[in-house]
């Protein structure tokens, strides 16, 4: 298990940093026997303490998860909980993944650019043909999924949209979390079939 725990705006200390691995140890240990990776931070933000963990487990799939309490162990204890919430639900399928055909397809790696958002300057007269500066950039692997394995990793990320290539065609979709509530899927192919078939 190759885990790193970082403190933010305090002194992690050895009691700590140990507790934390004890108790994301746990959680996995109940549900999975390979090694997992990931960064877990801590920190201390206007009297607060938060805990987030990004996992990735040796199925491919991600897991984050967050956790806030006026304590740090508590903030861990939260974040803990979440997980072995999350890890319990999806067990099952999360351990079999690499059964599954799509697990063995090959992913794409993709740019993917972080944009500032802040307004444009206005006291420029060309502002519409300047694009906006990307203040980052990584390679984000973008997977080969079925749908349900899609919506599973939407809700082990806890992110707001996740893109992959449909199993069943191969070509990218998007799940992502509504407004509502309730999970969204776009799928440009399937407005490609239709058209085909009239």
């Amino acid at each position: 298990m190759t885990i790193t725990v970082t403190g933010k705006n305090l002194d992690l200390g050895d009691a700590l940093r140990d507790y934390v691995l004890d108790r994301v140890d746990q959680a996995i240990e109940k549900y999975f026997n390979r090694p997992v990776s990931g960064q877990i931070f801590v920190e201390k933000s206007h009297g607060e303490f938060s805990t987030s963990c990004s996992l990735h487990l040796h199925s491919g799939f991600d897991v984050q998860t967050s956790g806030s309490a006026a304590d740090a162990y508590a903030s861990v204890d939260v974040a803990s909980a979440k997980l072995e919430k999350q890890l319990r639900r999806y067990k099952r399928r999360l351990k079999n993944h690499h059964a599954h055909g799509s697990a063995k397809e090959p992913h794409i790696d993709v740019i993917n650019y972080v944009i500032d958002s802040s307004e444009p300057d206005e006291s420029s007269e060309d502002n519409e043909d300047l694009a906006p500066p990307i203040i980052a950039e990584h390679i984000t692997a973008i997977k080969h999924l079925s749908v349900s394995d899609a919506v599973m990793q939407l809700d082990l990320s806890d992110s707001p949209v996740v893109v992959f290539r449909n199993a069943s065609h191969g070509q990218i979709n998007f799940i992502y979390r509504r407004p509502d509530g309730n999970i969204g899927w776009i799928d440009p192919a399937a407005s490609s079939l239709k058209k085909d078939g009239n």
